[in-house]
C-alpha cells in the first residue's frame, strides 16, 4: 500500500516522479504529492484525490530541480486531505519525507516533540517521523553523514513499519532511503538513481535494481550510493535485473487492467506450467524447493497460509493435494496464524502464498513458522520480493505484472501451482503413472480451454447488465468449487460494491435459505462432477422459493438449462482442475457488472493492491 518514487540525476525530476506515481497508483490513490529540491528551497505540490489532480497542479507550476521525492497514498492515519498528503515537513521546514507503513508509537513520539515546542499540521504518523528526524538533525554537528545519522537515530526510536525517502534543503542531491516491513527498491541508471516501492515505477528508466532488506539504509549522493543498516556500517546487496518488459504494465487495447489481466490468463497459465511438466515421469518438477526427495517424502502435514484471493487459491489447493497426495493440509488465514500458538510437528512444511511477495500478514506468518525452526516455502509472482528472498525456497508464478487491484490471473496461476504441487507430492507417494499422466494431459489443455471461455465474454456482459441492479448476490459451490464461490463473491464486492457472499452449497438449508427471494440472485457452480446431483437439488430449493439462478455448468448439460434462469457453459476438465476454469466467468461477471454500474474498476474505493500494513 502507498507508493514512493524518488529521483536524483541530471534530468528534471518532476516528470520522472509523476510518471512513476502513475505506475504505482494501484498501490494507493487517496492523495499524492511531489517535492523537489530547487536550489536551497523545496518546490512542493500535493493534492487529495487521484494523481490526475496532482498532475493538473504540476502542469500549472512545474516543480524545479533534479532531485526529488514523491508519494501516492492509501490512508491509514488521517483522512485523505491536502494536509495529510505526503510529503511532510519537519519543524524547520527544511526536511521533507515520504513514508509507507505505520509508526505504531507515533503518539508517544508526538507527545515528546510537542513538549519541545513542535507544531503539527496533519493527522498523520508520517509527519511525526519527519519531525523526529529533523529534531535529531538539528541537534547534530555538521558532517557528510549528518542526515544519514539523523535518520538512523530516529529509526532506532520507532516501533512499526516503514519505507521512507528523505530530503533536506542543506543537502543538495542527497536522498536517504530506509525500509522495515515496507518494500523499497534502489534503481541504478546511467548517471541517475531511483528509489521506489515497486519495480513497476522503474522499468521505463532502468533494468538494474537492488532490493533492500529490512533495516537497510541507502544514502544517495548525486549519482553515487552507499548501503548501510541500522546495526552495520557497510553492507553489500546483489544488483538484480528486472525480468519483464515495461510495456507489460500498460493496458494495451483494453479499457482496464483488470480486463487485460483476465484475458492474459491463457498465457499466464502456460507460463506457470512452462518447464514444470515431466511427461516421462508423469509428474511435476520444480527447481526452487530446496528440499531433497527423501526429505519431501517425510512430510506428513502441509500448512498453507495467505490472505484474500491467495487464501482462496490455497483452499482449492487443500482439496487437490489431499485427493492426489493424501497429505493432510491446513489452511491458515495469515493475519490469524501470526498471532496464534499453533502446534507444529517435525514433519510439517509451510507454504506462504502472496502475489506481491510483500503482504504483511503473510510475511509475518512465514517468519513465525521459521522462528519455530520449520521450513517455509513461498509461492509468489514478484522476483526479488521479501517473501521470495526470505523463504527457504519456493515457486514463482511467472504471471507477469498484475496491476489491477482485484486479483485475477494470479488466482488461476496460484491454483495451478497448487495442482502441480499435488501431482508432485502424489507421485512421490502412491499416485500411479497412469493417474499422473491423465492429470498432466488435463493440465496441458487448460490454456486453450481458458481461451475458449473468454470467447463468451459478450454473453457474460449481457448477464451482468441483467443482474446489475441487485442489492446482494449469493455464490455457491461444493468441494474444490467452494473456494471459487468465495473468490467469485470477493471479486463482485471488490469492484461492483454489490454485497456478495460465498457459501458451501450444502449450507444453503442451514440458515442462508432465509435470504432467498425473487430479488436475490444466486450463482451456483454446478459442473458434472461427483456432487452434480446434489448441486441440482440445491438449485431446485432456490427455485422453489422464486430465487433467480445463474449456473456455471458443463457444456451440453440440458438438465441444468431446465432449472436455472441463465447458464454459462464451460469445457469439461479433470474434476480437480475445474475450479481454474469455473472462476473465469465469475471474474468477467464482476468486471462487467462494475463497468455497467460506472465503478472505477482498477481503483475500487478503499482498496489498494499490495497490503503491506496490518
Amino acid at each position: 500500500m502507498c507508493g514512493i518514487v524518488a529521483y536524483s540525476g541530471d534530468k528534471k525530476a518532476y516528470d520522472i516522479l509523476l510518471q512513476g506515481l502513475y505506475r504505482l497508483e494501484y498501490r494507493g490513490y487517496d492523495s499524492a504529492g511531489i517535492c523537489t529540491l530547487n536550489g536551497s528551497h523545496f518546490d512542493i505540490q500535493k493534492k487529495a484525490g487521484r494523481i490526475d489532480a496532482l498532475a493538473q497542479l504540476v502542469k500549472k507550476k512545474p516543480p524545479q530541480g533534479m532531485c526529488g521525492i514523491s508519494h501516492t497514498r492509501w490512508a491509514t492515519h488521517g483522512e485523505p486531505t491536502n494536509d495529510n498528503a505526503h510529503p511532510h515537513l519537519d519543524q524547520s521546514g527544511k526536511l521533507a519525507l515520504v513514508h509507507n507503513g505505520v509508526i505504531e508509537n507515533y503518539q508517544t513520539l508526538k507527545d515528546k516533540l510537542l513538549a519541545k515546542g513542535h507544531t503539527f499540521h496533519s493527522q498523520t504518523d508520517t509527519e511525526v517521523l519527519a519531525h523526529l528526524i529533523g529534531y535529531h538533525y538539528d541537534s547534530m554537528p555538521e558532517s557528510p553523514e549528518r542526515l544519514l545519522n539523523a535518520v538512523k537515530k530516529a529509526l532506532l526510536e520507532v516501533t512499526g513499519t516503514y519505507g521512507i525517502a528523505v530530503l533536506h534543503t542543506d543537502r543538495p542531491g542527497e536522498i536517504i532511503g530506509a525500509r522495515r516491513g515496507s518494500p523499497l527498491i534502489l534503481g541504478i541508471g546511467e548517471k541517475e538513481l531511483f528509489l521506489a516501492s515497486d519495480v513497476t515505477a522503474l522499468g521505463a528508466y532502468t533494468q538494474r535494481v537492488i532490493y533492500l532488506n529490512d533495516f537497510d539504509i541507502v544514502q544517495i549522493l548525486g549519482k553515487n550510493y552507499t548501503l548501510e543498516s541500522l546495526n552495520q556500517s557497510s553492507i553489500d546487496r546483489e544488483i538484480c535485473s528486472i525480468d519483464w518488459d515495461p510495456e507489460s504494465t500498460d493496458k494495451g487495447e483494453h479499457d482496464h487492467f483488470m480486463l487485460k489481466e483476465i484475458f492474459e490468463q491463457p498465457a499466464s497459465l502456460e507460463n506457470a506450467m512452462r518447464g514444470r511438466l515431466d511427461l516421462e515421469q508423469a509428474t511435476a518438477k520444480f527447481g526452487g524447493l530446496n528440499l531433497e526427495v527423501h526429505a519431501l517424502r517425510t512430510i506428513d502435514r502441509l500448512i498453507i497460509t495467505g490472505c484474500g484471493t491467495a487464501l482462496h487459491a490455497g483452499m482449492v489447493g487443500e482439496y487437490i493435494i489431499e485427493e492426489l497426495a493424501r497429505i493432510p493440509v491446513e489452511i491458515e488465514i495469515a493475519s490469524e496464524f501470526r498471532y496464534r500458538n499453533s502446534p507444529l510437528d517435525n514433519h510439517t512444511l509451510a507454504f506462504a502464498i502472496s502475489q506481491s511477495g510483500e503482504t504483511a500478514d503473510t510475511l509475518a506468518a512465514m517468519r513465525e513458522v521459521q522462528r519455530k525452526g520449520f521450513r517455509a516455502l513461498g509461492i509468489c509472482n514478484v522476483v526479488g520480493s521479501t517473501i521470495a528472498r526470505e523463504s527457504d525456497g519456493g515457486i514463482f508464478l511467472h504471471a507477469g505484472p498484475e496491476i489491477g487491484v482485484a486479483a485475477t490471473k494470479s488466482f488461476t496461476s496460484q491454483t495451478l501451482v497448487m495442482a502441480l504441487l499435488a501431482l508432485f507430492f502424489g507421485r512421490l507417494r502412491h499416485l500411479s503413472s497412469v493417474q499422473g499422466r491423465e492429470f498432466l494431459n488435463a493440465l496441458k489443455k487448460l490454456p486453450e480451454q481458458t481461451a475458449e471461455i473468454l470467447e463468451q465474454h459478450y454473453r457474460i456482459q449481457t448477464l451482468a447488465k441483467k443482474y446489475a441492479s441487485s442489492q446482494s448476490m449469493l455464490f455457491f459451490g461444493r468441494q474444490a468449487n467452494y473456494p471459487v464461490a468465495l473468490e467469485g463473491a470477493l471479486k463482485m464486492k471488490e469492484v461492483s460494491y454489490i454485497h456478495a457472499e460465498g457459501y458451501p452449497s450444502a449450507e444453503l438449508k442451514h440458515g442462508v435459505i432465509a435470504l432467498i427471494t425473487e430479488k436475490l440472485p444466486s450463482l451456483v457452480i454446478c459442473p458434472q462432477d461427483g456432487v452434480y446431483e446434489k448441486n441440482l437439488s440445491n438449485i431446485q430449493e432456490i427455485k422453489a422459493r422464486k430465487g433467480p439462478v445463474i449456473a456455471i455448468g458443463t457444456q451440453g448439460d440440458k438438465e441444468l438449462k431446465k432449472l436455472a434462469d441463465d447458464v454459462i457453459e464451460l469445457p469439461q476438465t479433470h474434476a480437480l482442475l475445474q475450479p481454474i476454469l469455473n472462476v473465469i466467468p465469475l471474474q468477467l461477471l464482476a468486471y462487467y457488472t462494475a463497468v455497467y454500474l460506472g465503478r472505477d474498476v482498477d481503483k475500487p474505493r478503499n482498496l489498494a493492491k499490495s497490503v503491506t500494513v496490518e
